[in-house]
């Protein structure tokens, strides 16, 4: 379930405000979310491993909590991110 090196390079260099940025708020949603999509695959396999699943729901709140954060702090960052990952309704 996690990341490979390059896939998080990848991510941390399409998500970064500047260079060698890893704790942006969008960097921190972006490597979330890939792990997300990677348990929700993995759970629609195993649908009885509940440890995996705890994981996943303590993921999702960290993840709403930084968007939270993001749309308080400035809602341009926060609709152009959920439209590039695609989390809007």
């Amino acid at each position: 379930m996690a990341l490979s090196v390059d896939e998080k390079k990848d991510i941390i260099k399409k998500f970064a405000r500047e260079k060698a940025d890893t704790g942006s708020p969008e960097v921190q949603i972006a490597l979330l979310s890939n792990k997300i999509n990677k348990l929700v695959k993995h759970l629609k396999e195993h649908g009885q491993d509940v440890h995996s699943r705890r994981g996943l729901l303590g993921m999702v709140g960290k993840r709403r909590r930084l968007l939270s954060y993001l749309q308080k702090r400035d809602e341009k960052r926060y609709k152009i991110l959920i439209s590039e990952l695609k989390l809007d309704k």
